[in-house]
């Protein structure tokens, strides 16, 4: 291995350097490698190698020292160089202090030579000046203005300032001798004055800022001065609001609700913020007439366009919802046709009319009612804002009626109809009783209806008589739905009477209450209560997940007493044996498991007294009138005791009817 200096360069590592001398080393690795391990040729070419090293040492340290004395002359060298620039500088230094005593006492010459010229003339340029003024004070005094400079428009500017001295000089001069000169200048001072307003503000609404510049230059000597900033500011004003307005007035309806919206608030901001400062003593009338000169022909069409927008806007919602659902809207029948119908409808439960199959859709989207209460919020919030305060609880008025339109009629009330309509009749079979859906949605988005009524628009009528109006339009509306839902609850619970009705039709046998073995009957409850009871099971929950508060109870209570109708003209449609009195016994302890998931003590005290009078089916013939004498069937009617017994099959023959005589 060749020993240079290159063998030590960065990173280096003692431990590797050894390891690759000795694996490159013949005999000198850990195993040998192809020779075997010989320490000897090894230590051989360590001592070998270690005076390569001192070698290479003493070969780097002879290149070290020639390289510093090298380093020592060329700083010497360096050192003389700069010695040398320094003393030149030194000397320009020098040069340049004699050159700057010359300029300055050349400058102090030419100074006081133009002192000399200007003081010479000035006087000549004042008698000048005071000249022309002469000569124009002339023709004001002949009453003539021949000088162009007052006759040519592109010489306002000159004739600005000749005026605005001439005005000057007049003030004093004698009002006695000089009344009609001095009234002259005067209007044309003014006359003037109003001519460069003016082409300030034509500058300003072409955006040509060099010429406001000038004119507002020639104006700062004016006593108008003052009104051309007004000016400046009022079509600051004017050009950004009708740059933000009237670009989407007619494209964009929304965005322009939304940049009046925007710009208003931020004025009437900027107004509050102002008042802090003293503007005179009606500041606040101030303000507001600034603020009505600018937005007054905006804000009087601001309603109609508002309400046309929410009209257009909630009819989108709705028809792209429908459209969604490929659903094309019926046209649901108003008048005297349709209530008499309703009517009947309602107190006989007859289909009137083509049932319809929704196929389990509700057509209530919590989506759309969630976009229709926002674009409704959103116009609340300007209508708050924009509205003259005597117009307010009106404006507010108007675009709840919208609300109720779109929402409550043209989305629930057409839900509520759809789904009315698809209530299939109480004989139908496996009826899919989506109905309660319908309920649960319409209750849930009624309460967020009730909560923006509450929350946007109370505060906007509180304390106008448009109160009365919207809460008689609420409660209105209210009435008008809890009637169809009520309608609906009750089919419903026809439809769920039925379906029971059809299993116990379908599962129940007339030998199930009269076996032909008596002796051997191991069953517990009939197939037909079992199924029952599932199903009112699956109803009962089903109407816990649609109502909320006292509905549960009411529409539980309603559906448990039809529930017990049904299974006590159910059980007066058999004969009875023995046993099979004692499995109706069973059947009817059953159903009466189910009726306590229905929570209400009506029910389940009514489904008690029938497990009761289960208790006449099978008790001996001596035992009745003590049975019948009883704590729950006491009260009861002699001929609802007697019609039981006498479903027994020994009711003839063991002559039960003396008990009741």
């Amino acid at each position: 291995m060749a020993t240079t200096a290159q063998l030590f360069e960065e990173p280096f590592d003692a431990d590797e350097y050894i390891e690759r001398l000795a694996w490159r080393t013949p005999g000198g690795g850990s195993k040998g490698g192809a020779e075997a391990f010989d320490p000897k040729k090894l230590l051989e070419e360590f001592v070998n190698h270690i005076e390569e090293l001192k070698q290479l040492d003493e070969r780097i340290q002879r290149k070290v020292e020639k390289l510093e004395q090298q380093c020592h002359r060329e700083a010497k060298e360096f050192a003389h160089k700069v010695q040398d620039l320094q003393r030149s500088n030194q000397v320009a230094f020098q040069h340049f202090q004699e050159l700057d005593e010359h300029i300055s006492y050349v400058a102090t010459k030419v100074c006081h030579l133009g002192d000399q010229l200007e003081g010479v003339n000035t006087p000549r340029q004042r008698a000048v000046e005071a000249q022309r003024l002469m000569t124009y004070f002339n023709e004001f005094l002949d009453g003539e203005l021949r000088s162009d400079v007052f006759n040519n428009p592109d010489k306002i500017k000159e004739a600005a300032d000749i005026i605005q001295k001439l005005h000057l000089i007049a003030q004093e001069l004698p009002f006695d001798r000089f009344s009609d000169v001095k009234a002259k200048i005067a209007s044309k001072y003014h006359d003037l004055e109003r001519q460069l307003i003016q082409e300030f503000t034509a500058a300003q609404r072409r955006g040509e800022i060099g010429r406001m510049r000038e004119v507002a230059a020639v104006l700062l000597h004016f006593k108008g001065y003052a009104h051309c900033v007004d000016v400046y500011i009022k079509q600051c004003q004017e050009a950004h609001v009708k740059e933000k307005l009237e670009e989407t007035r007619h494209s964009d309806v929304e965005q322009y609700l939304k940049n009046l919206y925007d710009l208003y608030s931020r004025t009437t901001a900027l107004a509050a913020k102002l008042t802090d400062f003293n503007l005179g003593s009606d500041k606040h009338t101030f303000l507001s007439k600034l603020i009505k000169n600018i937005f007054s022909c905006y804000l009087e069409s601001y309603i109609d366009m508002e309400r046309q927008y929410l009209q257009n806007r909630s009819g989108l919602i709705l028809q792209r919802y429908y459209d969604s659902k490929n659903h094309q809207k019926r046209a649901v029948g108003t008048g005297s046709i349709q209530e008499l119908k309703e009517r009947i409808r309602q107190r006989t439960n007859l289909p009137l009319g083509p049932s319809i199959d929704t196929h389990g859709e509700t057509f209530l989207s919590q989506e759309v009612v969630v976009n229709l209460l926002q674009e409704t919020r959103h116009a609340f919030e300007r209508c708050n804002k924009l509205s003259d305060p005597a117009d307010l609880p009106k404006n507010a008025f108007s675009i709840f009626l919208l609300l109720v339109e779109y929402l409550c009629v043209d989305h629930i009330d057409y839900a509520l109809e759809i789904g009315l309509s698809a209530i299939p009749s109480a004989d139908a079979k496996n009826a899919n009783l989506y109905f309660l859906d319908v309920v649960q949605q319409a209750n849930t988005i009624f309460h967020l209806f009730d909560k923006q009524f509450n929350d946007n628009l109370m505060p906007l009528i509180s304390s106008s008589p448009k109160l009365t109006e919207c809460l008689h339009k609420k409660k209105e509306v209210i009435e008008q739905m809890e009637v169809k839902l009520d309608t609906g609850i009750d089919r419903t619970l026809n439809c769920m009477v039925g379906q029971m009705k059809h299993i116990l039709v379908t599962e129940q046998k007339k030998t199930d209450f009269k076996p032909e073995d008596e002796n051997n009957v191991m069953i517990q409850y009939t197939t037909a209560c079992s199924k029952v009871c599932a199903y009112v099971s699956k109803q009962v929950e089903r109407v816990r997940r649609s109502m909320d508060g006292k509905n549960v109870d009411t529409v539980l209570t309603e559906l448990g007493v039809r529930f017990h109708r049904l299974i006590h003209e159910h059980l007066q449609q058999f004969s009875y044996s023995s046993m099979g009195g004692m499995l109706a016994i069973c059947d009817v302890a059953e159903y009466r498991r189910s009726a306590k998931d229905f929570r209400v003590p009506l029910v389940l005290q009514l489904f008690d007294t029938l497990h009761a009078l289960c208790n006449l089916l099978v008790v001996a013939p001596d035992n009745l009138k003590q049975v019948c004498s009883g704590e729950q069937l006491t009260n009861l009617d002699k001929n609802l005791l007697h019609a039981f017994v006498q479903l027994r099959v020994d009711y003839r023959s063991a002559r039960l009817g003396r008990h009741f005589s």
